[in-house]
């Protein structure tokens, strides 16, 4: 039996073209990670994301420790995602002065036989492999983003600016508005490693809530 694999089975999801579009985006669980600060020096951006991948892989391989969660299904672990925020003010992506202000949520999609209970028993399992890092600061959460306005990025992060403005011009022209809020905020899903992917060729999924 293949792999099943989130990107291929969730293509509006992950796959968008380079052209914005409406989407209605359901409900799913995430393991998810809340910090502040840069995510290029932060070394709480850093601990997150080795949380997350640690937690994630663990869910993955329980098949080998003789404790497989009920539905388990073999799976290609999904990218990772960000909810970006600032204090203060609403963040829509645009280039900001300090990123140290930077308030985020990292997450990964799981699939739905991850409860609670699941959860907090690979949290127990990543504890004793890994005691430096504070799994507790990990959260399982069920998210559904709704209406929203996406597209794809190819390329630099720091080019993304052109990009979002292309995306804003399609929600006014398609008579609908932002729509950020505490929970409904400026979302990104990373789709290549920056560590091993030149800028150049890296994709993003930028994903705006609208109404």
């Amino acid at each position: 039996m293949a792999t099943y694999d989130f990107k291929k089975e969730f293509k509006d999801l992950y796959l968008p073209k380079p052209i914005p579009m409406l989407i209605q985006v359901p409900e799913m669980t995430f393991i998810a990670v809340d910090g502040e600060g840069d995510p290029n020096t932060a070394k709480a951006y850093a601990e997150a994301l080795e949380i997350l991948y640690g937690l994630c892989y663990a869910i993955k391989m329980s098949k080998m420790s003789g404790q497989t969660p009920k539905g388990y299904f073999d799976y290609v672990v999904p990218p990772l995602e960000g909810l970006w925020s600032l204090p203060g003010y609403v963040f829509d992506g645009k280039p900001i002065p300090n990123k140290d202000q930077f308030r985020w949520t990292s997450l990964i999609r799981q699939p739905d036989y991850v409860t609670e209970e699941v959860f907090q028993s690979v949290k127990e399992t990543l504890k004793k492999k890994k005691p430096d890092l504070d799994a507790s600061k990990a959260h399982l959460i069920t998210f559904e983003e709704g209406l929203c306005a996406q597209i794809m990025h190819p390329g630099s992060y720091d080019d993304e600016p052109a990009t979002i403005a292309k995306l804003n011009a399609f929600i006014k022209e398609s008579g609908h508005k932002p729509d950020f809020s505490d929970i409904r905020r400026h979302h990104e899903i990373y789709l290549g490693d920056p560590r091993k992917t030149a800028p150049e060729n890296l994709k993003t999924v930028i994903r705006h809530p609208i109404a």
